[in-house]
């Protein structure tokens, strides 16, 4: 590994020096490097397995009729080698300044600047990613429970939120088009605005964690999501005259590109038959990457659109995350034995045992009205007594399965895919009607 990862860096160097093209190649060395992230992403983790298998980081695969022993929070090996790659990279934005560079001058203004601000922004986010994987190890070792879990998030993302005031942000929103007449074109949230910015990092993050439970879903979101941000990066880059758009979104790629490298090697080994498991330390990593990109990068709505099966499957898990409807500790599907397929899993209400609330018993109703229930059985009374867990997973299962474990995951990534490319309509075609 630290061979490949000493040929990355000079090689990225190589074609710095040979060609100062500005951005552009930058952006090639960001590939080269990424491509190489990625393969020794790919050849590292097989040769780990064993080590985190001694060391107790392992799960079985329920899934599976065997039930394997495999190893657990091999997200933490592609993290790493995208920290690396990172660090690596850090001095290529800047290969024009390195001769010369000055700070500025107080009585000409006009003298050549080292653009700090800029190297503070790239600092900050790996920093914030960096707090974030720590943070995401130490769930998968401790098992911390959601109730302090659930705020891990945002203290990873202090170093973010810091950089971003003192660098003075914006803090203001535009308004839609129908409300403008009553609010005006923009509205100053203020510390407002850095309640949203946590929210959003706490989402992203806990949103790709909770969407879990089978062979290559969790790595498999992540890059669909990943590869929309850089197209949606790469739509603003070229022939846009508008000079902070462009740098925000070289920022945006500078991170994507090597985060699609480390996790397509990760996917591969991930993918069903899983050889090994991400663990809580990739979900977490992957949502703070993507949510850093999204606030640095200006682009925090356009990232919502591509979490919307996220937001989906949080709305609909709502009644058991917030404990309205009894939440096993595992929703992952049900294998049957006998055909080797998945079905949804199914949670059964006890009125003697632990009765159901009358808010709980009314959160499941909209939901079947709105189809969005499977009931597999009601009381004397009409009332529903067993039904699927609500997740987007279980509810797949539920109105397309029993289904085989790569093809429920395969269903998954077709809908988060389809909900991509409903975000790019979104934002460059209905934007108009709203903003």
């Amino acid at each position: 590994m630290s061979v490949a990862l000493v040929t990355m860096g000079m090689a990225g160097l190589a074609v710095a020096i040979g060609s100062r093209g500005g951005e552009h190649t930058t952006l090639i060395v960001s590939i080269i490097m990424s491509l190489l992230a990625g393969a020794c992403t790919f050849t590292t983790l097989p040769k780990l397995k064993e080590a985190f298998i001694k060391a107790n980081l392992s799960g079985r695969d329920l899934l599976k009729p065997t039930k394997p022993l495999l190893p657990e929070t091999l997200g933490l090996p592609a993290a790493i080698i995208y920290l690396i790659t990172l660090f690596l990279f850090i001095p290529f934005p800047f290969i024009n300044w390195f001769e010369g560079a000055h700070v500025v001058h107080e009585q000409d203004p006009h003298l050549g600047t080292f653009p700090y601000n800029k190297l503070g922004e790239i600092l900050s986010a790996i920093l914030a990613i960096q707090s974030m994987i720590l943070l995401g190890f130490a769930d998968d070792v401790l098992d911390v429970r959601w109730r302090y879990k659930v705020w891990f998030p945002a203290i990873a993302g202090i170093p973010l939120m810091i950089f971003y005031y003192t660098n003075k942000g914006v803090t203001y929103v535009v308004m839609p088009i129908q409300l403008r007449s009553y609010l005006g074109e923009l509205v100053d949230l203020g510390p407002l605005y850095y309640v949203y910015m946590a929210m959003l990092i706490i989402f992203c993050t806990h949103s790709i964690n909770i969407l879990a439970g089978i062979n290559g879903i969790e790595a498999g979101q992540s890059l669909i999501i990943a590869i929309s941000v850089i197209l949606n990066d790469l739509l603003y880059i070229f022939n846009n005259p508008d000079r902070s758009s462009v740098e925000a979104h070289l920022f945006s790629l500078y991170f994507m590109i090597p985060f699609v490298g480390v996790t397509s090697g990760l996917a591969y080994h991930n993918w069903f038959p899983a050889q090994l498991f991400v663990g809580d330390t990739f979900c977490y990593f992957a949502g703070m990457t993507l949510a850093v990109v999204g606030i640095l990068g200006h682009f925090s709505k356009t990232l919502l659109l591509f979490f919307l099966p996220q937001i989906f499957n949080f709305i609909y898990s709502c009644p058991q995350l917030f404990r309205l409807v009894e939440c096993p500790r595992h929703r992952m599907p049900r294998l049957d034995a006998e055909t080797g397929l998945l079905m949804c899993s199914t949670v059964r209400f006890d009125d003697k045992q632990k009765p159901l609330s009358r808010l709980g018993r009314w959160a499941l109703n909209i939901l079947n009205g709105l189809g969005l229930l499977k009931v597999q059985a009601y009381d004397g009374q009409g009332r529903i007594r067993e039904c699927n867990n609500l997740t987007l997973v279980n509810l797949v299962l539920a109105y397309f399965g029993p289904m085989s474990e790569r093809n429920t995951t395969v269903a998954v990534l077709i809908i988060q895919s389809v909900a991509s490319l409903l975000a790019f309509f979104i934002r460059y075609q209905l934007v108009h009607l709203v903003y």
